[in-house]
């Protein structure tokens, strides 16, 4: 009996004992059950136990469900992910508890499954309990290590070809190479500035990278920054300054799509235009083309894709004669010159070698935002004079308009300002009382003076003054790439015959024009503020061209035609006579035109 009896009893604690682990099991299954359900941790769910970590798995039941990355791996490392287009997804199935990492990255890698991710997968050292900054260093790592097997599976040399590449492909056709001419047609120039002038100290004057000394603003009347005292003459050594600041510049001149010589001309001759005989002021021409002839980068194109800037007008460097007698020297009639492209303050509308770039003028700014910040001062400026004059007679020229302005200004009385220059020391040679004068009115008159052109043009183009021509020859036969072809949009014209024969009134003819017609002109003038000034060149303007800009352009686009038309062998003399070379530069065409009049050869 007590045999039976045993053999129950160790039945039943055998059954007990079996509902028992059935039932622990069960209560395990259904807490591990439980984690899908109220949303715990990612991490957590993995093993890790990490309390910090707050990042929290979406509640919404049998859907995608995204997870957040820790914080500290978000400031040091999420930046850096999304910057390079990661997006990293979690893809819980609430039903099964298995879970799916995703990704899709700027490589073109597809979707994958945690076995088969590769790089950017949840490794099991990530999954492992550590504290915030492994798992921030960790996962730079990892992206790290991608990044490297990624660039490992490309040619590193490939990619070095691909960077130059691009870096030339921005300068394509922009290569600009610069002689490096002996010191005396430069350097020694300046350091020899107290010769440069018979009655002015240029050594001033040169401080600045040419630009002059800063100007007081005791007045208010300029910007608090970037306005010096320039002067006219020194454009060769502003340019200069400025070319070294140039994006392009190369030291392998067969790269080079043009080639500048910083010759100062303008410097060089202005010593001897006064006194000295002629060989004196054609020294220096004669040996700088005799330098450039012998050099490898002439023969390339026979001096065609030269460029020279000649800081004077043309005038100064086109002696006809071998006399003494005869003004300046003969540069721009040498052979050599004539193949070159010769940038000067005032070009010959009857000759084709030589290109007027604007004269510079008193503000050179360092940032944009010098130039908007004066531009809108312009467009609010108060005006109250209708027109003004600087300037002074010219008794010595018979065609000369001057005379009858100053008349007609002095009749208009409160409506005319007159800022009468004379040979001795006066207002007009201040740029205070120039600027001033010009910031008060309307209209600006730009009479021809000794020559056709002037400074005064720029300036009061600077000062948001509408210039008002007399002569094509001032402005519309010489800026062309600075200034409208339609000179209507900026300008006045009012014929200098006219003047000179007492046909027309100047006041009328400016009060006649509309308020809104006033107005649009106006603009336009202050829109071209940019285009006609020369920046500091100890600084770039970022978004902005301004003068310099616009000529290296202009030349490029020039020696360019040229080299083509050479390639195609076609013949780069021009087939039409150089005398209305002016027509076909502005118009394409040598037809007759209203103009003719004015640019009959020595109708000044």
């Amino acid at each position: 009996m007590g045999r039976p009896f045993m053999k129950i009893a160790a039945c039943r604690n055998q059954s007990w004992f079996v509902c028992a682990s059935f039932l622990l099991w069960f209560l395990l299954l259904c807490v591990y059950h439980s984690q899908f359900m109220v949303g715990k941790n990612l991490i957590a769910l993995l093993g890790n136990h990490n309390p910090d970590i707050a990042d929290n798995v979406a509640k919404d039941s049998g859907s995608v469900d995204s997870v957040s990355l820790p914080k500290e791996i978000t400031e040091s490392s999420s930046t850096k992910l999304r910057d390079e287009g990661h997006h990293i997804n979690v893809v819980f199935n609430d039903r099964s508890g298995d879970f799916n990492l995703r990704t899709k990255d700027v490589f073109g890698i597809q979707e994958h499954g945690i076995e088969n991710f590769g790089q950017h997968s949840v490794s099991k050292k990530e999954l492992e309990p550590h504290d915030h900054n492994d798992q921030a260093r960790d996962l730079i790592e990892n992206e790290a290590q991608s990044d490297k097997n990624l660039v490992e599976s490309v040619d590193p040399e490939e990619h070095i070809d691909e960077r130059v590449e691009s870096n030339s492909d921005s300068c394509l056709g922009k290569y600009i190479y610069v002689h490096d001419i002996p010191s005396k047609f430069y350097k020694d120039l300046l350091q020899k500035c107290g010769s440069l002038s018979n009655w002015t100290n240029m050594c001033d004057f040169a401080s600045n990278s040419g630009l002059g000394p800063h100007l007081p603003n005791f007045e208010r009347v300029y910007s608090n920054t970037g306005w010096f005292s320039t002067n006219q003459f020194l454009l060769e050594v502003i340019f200069h300054n400025r070319m070294k600041q140039y994006n392009c510049l190369t030291k392998d001149s067969s790269q080079a799509s043009a080639i500048f010589v910083p010759y100062y001309a303008g410097l060089d001759v202005a010593r001897y235009l006064w006194g000295s005989n002629m060989f004196m002021r054609d020294s220096g021409s004669l040996e700088i083309v005799k330098w450039l002839r012998e050099k490898p980068e002439w023969n390339k194109m026979w001096g065609r894709d030269h460029f020279m800037v000649a800081g004077r007008i043309t005038w100064d460097f086109r002696r006809w004669t071998d006399t003494d007698s005869e003004w300046g020297n003969k540069l721009m009639l040498l052979p050599e010159s004539k193949n070159m492209t010769m940038l000067t303050i005032e070009s010959s509308p009857w000759n084709s070698n030589d290109f007027a770039i604007p004269y510079p003028t008193y503000f050179h700014p360092s940032k944009d935002n010098e130039v908007f910040q004066w531009q809108n001062r312009m467009r609010r400026q108060r005006r109250r004079i209708l027109f003004s004059f600087a300037g002074g007679p010219r008794p010595n020229l018979q065609s000369s308009i001057r005379n009858e302005i100053i008349d007609q200004c002095r009749d208009a009385r409160r409506k005319c300002k007159l800022l009468e220059c004379t040979s001795g020391p006066d207002k007009c040679h201040k740029p205070v009382f120039v600027m001033k004068m010009f910031q008060g009115s309307v209209f600006c008159l730009q009479p021809p003076g000794d020559s056709l052109t002037r400074r005064s043009i720029f300036d009061s183009i600077l000062a948001g003054c509408i210039p008002v021509f007399f002569h094509p020859g001032s402005a519309y036969v010489q800026y062309l790439w600075h200034l409208p072809r339609d000179y209507t949009k900026y300008s006045v014209f009012i014929p200098a015959f006219d003047i000179k024969n007492g046909r027309v009134s100047i006041e009328r003819i400016l009060q006649r024009i509309p308020r809104q017609k006033v107005v649009e002109m106006r603009e336009e003038v202050i829109k071209l503020i940019p285009k006609v000034i020369y920046a500091d060149p100890s600084s770039r303007l970022e978004t902005l061209e301004d003068a310099f800009d616009i000529v290296v352009k202009g030349v490029l686009e020039r020696v360019d035609t040229i080299r083509r038309d050479m390639r195609e062998g076609k013949n780069t003399s021009f087939d039409y006579a150089e005398k209305v070379s002016w027509k076909y530069n502005l118009f394409g065409t040598v037809e007759e035109h209203e103009w003719d009049p004015f640019l009959e050869r020595g109708q000044m």
